[in-house]
C-alpha cells in the first residue's frame, strides 16, 4: 500500500481489528511466464476445501494488499491476475470477524477493501480477475475492480447478495456495476436478485449480462483464461464493451428498482433503500465520490437493527443448518443405494430429478399403470435435457443421469432391493397407510418408509405397520430444486437408525433439515396455516382483499392471497382443515375460501394482477363489516404468529426459536433482514405483547 499517512494510518486501524475469530485467505503470488507476458498470478485460499469458501476480513485483504504491492514492485512482472483456490474465488466480507468491532469496524473494513482492490486498476499494470467459481460480494468485487475479466461458464453462484443481508456492496460493486452494464441490468444484480431469496447467476448468466468479457469452460479454465489475458496485453485481443446508456434508460431502471423495493420491502429495509440511492448516483458521480458514499452507507447500515438481524440469520443458515439439532449420530445412518419413489405425478417426478442428480443411483417411479409412470420417467428425461441446454451438466453425465431413473408398475421388482422409499401420492391419510402396508410387503427389513406428507401425522401413519419405527417424515417444499428447507419428522415410533439416514439422505440432496416432533403441519404450514386463518377471517369479516394483502410488505415475502394462490387455493384449505382439526379454538377455516375451491380457482388473481371477478364474487358479503386498517391487519395478525411459535415451542415442536426463523428463511422465504419471524416478532415488540415475553 502507498506510505501516505492516510493509507498507513488505515493499515493500523486495520492491524488492530485483526481477530482470532478470521479464518484468514492468503493471497500467494506465483510467476506465469507465457510468450511476451510474466503474469503475477495471485491465487486467494484460505487452506480449507470448497465446502468453506475465501472470505475477506481484515488479515485476508493485508495479505492481498501484500501480494498486490509484492507484483507492483517487481519490474519482471507485466500484469496481474487475481483467481480464487479451486471452484471458489471468494464469498466476500468476513462477517463473523467484523460483527464485534461495531460501526468503527465495519468503516476500518469498507476503507480497507476499497483502497486494496482499487490498486488493481490504479497500480500501473494492466489487471485480470479471473473469476473461477463462486464470487459473491467482495469475491466478484475484487474482479470488479481489474481492468479485465474472465470467468468460467459453470460457476456456481455470481452475484452482490448484500441487500439480502441488510448491507449494501462496499467496495465498488454499487458504483462499478452500473457503470460498466448500465443501471437497469445493476438493479437486477444489486437489488432485485437479493430480494428475491438471494437469487444468483451462474457463469455463464453473469457473462451474458457483461460482468465478464470472456467465458470459458471449467476443465482447463486457468490455462484458457492465461492465454486470453496475454493475447489483451500482446494487443492482439481487443475487448469492446457497449456504452453505458445515461439517460431515460438510467431513470427508468431507478423507478423499476423503487418499485421492487416498495412491493418487496414495504420500505423496512434501509440497505434496499440505500442502495438504490448509491446506484442512482453512480450515474454523475466520479470513483472517489461513489466509493466513499459506499463507505458512508456501510458504516450505516453497521448501525440498525437490520443487520443485527441478518448477522443472526446468517448465523442460522451457515451454523446451525449444518449442525441440525437433536439430529442422531451420522454413524447410526444407512448407506443409500437405490431409492423407489411411490408415484409418478409432478412432485414424485421432482423428488426423481433431485435424487437422481443429488445421490447419482437408482431411482424408481411407480404407479399405477405403465402410462403413468412412464410419464414420469419422460418428465425426468426432459428436466435434465434441459439442464444439458444450459450448459449445467455435460453429456456424459446427462446419459448417466437418465439411465438412473426408470418406471415400474411391480412394487416387487421396483422396491426390493432399495434402501429408501418415499411416497409422493395424494395427501389423505388411508391412501398413504394403504401404500405403506403394500411397500412393506416388498422392502427389505432395513429400508426407510419416507413420507413428503405436509401436514399429516407420522406416528398415525405408520401405526399398523409391523415395522413403525422405519417411518419418517421427509418433507420437501415446491419447488423442490430451489426451496432449501427439508422438515424431517420423528414419529412415535421413529428409531435413530432410520433418524439419521433421513439427515444423512438430505444433507446428500444439499438440503437445510430441521428435526420437528410430529404435530399438525409441522412447523412452515402450521404457521403459514396460522398467517391464513387471520387473514381470513380478517377479509371474512369485511377488511378488503386489497388492504390485507398490502399489509405484509416487509414482512412476509409476498402478499397472503398471492401465497395462497402460489401454494394453491385447494392445498392451503387441506392444510387449514388439519390444523382446525387439531386446533379448533385458534385455526379457522374460511367459507369463502372453500367456495373458491369448489369453483375450481386456481388463484385469487388475474395474470395482470388484478382480483378475479369470479372469486371476488365468492368471498364474504356480511351485513355489518368490520373495516381494518392495514396497520391493524398487520398487528392481529402478527400476534396471532407470535402466540402460534410460542405454542409450538412449549409443545416441543422444534428445539428452539432459531429452528423456527431458520424454517421460515428457508422453507417460507422470510427475510434475512428481519431475522425470519421470531426474532421479528421480538424486535417489533410483538412477542412481548402477545405471550408475555421474547423468543430470545
Amino acid at each position: 500500500m502507498s506510505t501516505t499517512p492516510d493509507n498507513t494510518a488505515l493499515l493500523e486501524r486495520a492491524r488492530a481489528i485483526v481477530s482470532d475469530a478470521e479464518r484468514v485467505t492468503q493471497a500467494h503470488l506465483r510467476k506465469v511466464t507465457l510468450p511476451g507476458v510474466t503474469f503475477g498470478l495471485i491465487t486467494l485460499d484460505n487452506g480449507e476445501d470448497h465446502t468453506k469458501p475465501n472470505t475477506f476480513g481484515p488479515a485476508s485483504l493485508l495479505s492481498l494488499d501484500a501480494a498486490i504491492d509484492a507484483a507492483l514492485a517487481d519490474d519482471s512482472v507485466d500484469a496481474i491476475a487475481v483467481t480464487g483456490k479451486p471452484f471458489i474465488l471468494a464469498a466476500g466480507a468476513d462477517l463473523t470477524s467484523i460483527q464485534g468491532g461495531g460501526p468503527d469496524a465495519v468503516r476500518t473494513v469498507a476503507e480497507l477493501g476499497h483502497a486494496v482492490f482499487r490498486k488493481l486498476r490504479d497500480g500501473g499494470k494492466t489487471s485480470f480477475g479471473f473469476v473461477n467459481g463462486l464470487a459473491l460480494g467482495g469475491g466478484l468485487e475484487v474482479a470488479l475492480h481489474c481492468d479485465y475479466r474472465t470467468i468460467m461458464d459453470s460457476a456456481p453462484a455470481v452475484g452482490l447478495p448484500e441487500v439480502m443481508l441488510g448491507l449494501v456492496p462496499g467496495w465498488g460493486g454499487a458504483y462499478l456495476v452500473p457503470n460498466l452494464v448500465g443501471a437497469d441490468r445493476a438493479v437486477t444484480l444489486i437489488v432485485e436478485n437479493p430480494l428475491n431469496q438471494g437469487k444468483t447467476l451462474t457463469g455463464q448468466k453473469a457473462f451474458e449480462m457483461g460482468l465478464a468479457d470472456a467465458v470459458f469452460n471449467g476443465a482447463d479454465y486457468l490455462e484458457q483464461s492465461l492465454l486470453w489475458a496475454a493475447s489483451v496485453v500482446r494487443g492482439e485481443t481487443v475487448v469492446e464493451r457497449p456504452e453505458v446508456d445515461r439517460g431515460e434508460a438510467w431513470d427508468a431502471a431507478i423507478e423499476r428498482a423503487r418499485g421492487i423495493v416498495a412491493s418487496k420491502t414495504g420500505g423496512a429495509s434501509p440497505a434496499a433503500a440505500k442502495a438504490v440511492e448509491l446506484i442512482a448516483a453512480a450515474r454523475d458521480t466520479d470513483r472517489d465520490a461513489g466509493f466513499a458514499a459506499e463507505d458512508d452507507a456501510l458504516e450505516a447500515m453497521s448501525k440498525t437493527p437490520e443487520l443485527l438481524a441478518s448477522l443472526y440469520s446468517f448465523d442460522l443458515v451457515q451454523k446451525r443448518a449444518k449442525r441440525p439439532a437433536g439430529a442422531p449420530d451420522r454413524s447410526l445412518a444407512r448407506p443409500v443405494t437405490k431409492v423407489g419413489i411411490v408415484g409418478a405425478g409432478l412432485m414424485a417426478s421432482q423428488l426423481a430429478l433431485l435424487f437422481v442428480r443429488r445421490l447419482e443411483v437408482p431411482v424408481v417411479l411407480t404407479d399405477l399403470d405403465q402410462e403413468r409412470a412412464d410419464k414420469g420417467v419422460a418428465y425426468v428425461h426432459a428436466e435434465i435435457d434441459k439442464l444439458l441446454a444450459k450448459g449445467r451438466i455435460n453429456q456424459d453425465k446427462a446419459n448417466r443421469h437418465k439411465a438412473l431413473v426408470s418406471g415400474e408398475t411391480d412394487k416387487q421388482v421396483a422396491f426390493g432391493d432399495a434402501d429408501f422409499v418415499i411416497e409422493a401420492v395424494f395427501e389423505e391419510m388411508s391412501v398413504k397407510k394403504t401404500v405403506f402396508a403394500d411397500v412393506e410387503k416388498v422392502v427389505s427389513a432395513e429400508c426407510v418408509l419416507a413420507t413428503n406428507t405436509s401436514s399429516l401425522s407420522i406416528t398415525e401413519m405408520a401405526s399398523d405397520l409391523e415395522h413403525p419405527e422405519r417411518v419418517v417424515g421427509f418433507h420437501f417444499f415446491n419447488p423442490v430444486a430451489v426451496m432449501p428447507l427439508l422438515e424431517i419428522v420423528k414419529g412415535d415410533a421413529t428409531d435413530d437408525a432410520t433418524l439419521a439416514t433421513a439427515f444423512a439422505t438430505g444433507k446428500a440432496l444439499k438440503k437445510t433439515t430441521i428435526l420437528v416432533k410430529d404435530s399438525p403441519s409441522f412447523i412452515v404450514n402450521r404457521l403459514l396455516g396460522r398467517f391464513m386463518s387471520e387473514v381470513g377471517r380478517i377479509v371474512d369479516a369485511g377488511t378488503p382483499l386489497q388492504v390485507a394483502d398490502g399489509a405484509f410488505a416487509g414482512v412476509a415475502p409476498m402478499p397472503p392471497f398471492f401465497l395462497l394462490s402460489l401454494v394453491g387455493p385447494a392445498i392451503a384449505l387441506h392444510n387449514n382443515e388439519t390444523l382446525k382439526g387439531a386446533y379448533p379454538d385458534r385455526f379457522y377455516v374460511s367459507p369463502a375460501l372453500e367456495r373458491v375451491v369448489a369453483a375450481k380457482k386456481s388463484s385469487y388473481y388475474l395474470p395482470d394482477f388484478s382480483i378475479d371477478p369470479e372469486v371476488e364474487a365468492l368471498l364474504e358479503k356480511p351485513e355489518q363489516p368490520v373495516v381494518l386498517t392495514a396497520e391493524e391487519v398487520r398487528a392481529r395478525t402478527l400476534a396471532g404468529l407470535a402466540e402460534e411459535a410460542r405454542l409450538m415451542l412449549d409443545e416441543g415442536v422444534v428445539s428452539a426459536p432459531q429452528d423456527i426463523d431458520l424454517a421460515m428463511i428457508t422453507g417460507a422465504g422470510f427475510s434475512f433482514w428481519n431475522g425470519g419471524l421470531t426474532f421479528m416478532l421480538d424486535v417489533a415488540g410483538i412477542s412481548e405483547q402477545a405471550t408475555g415475553q421474547r423468543f430470545h
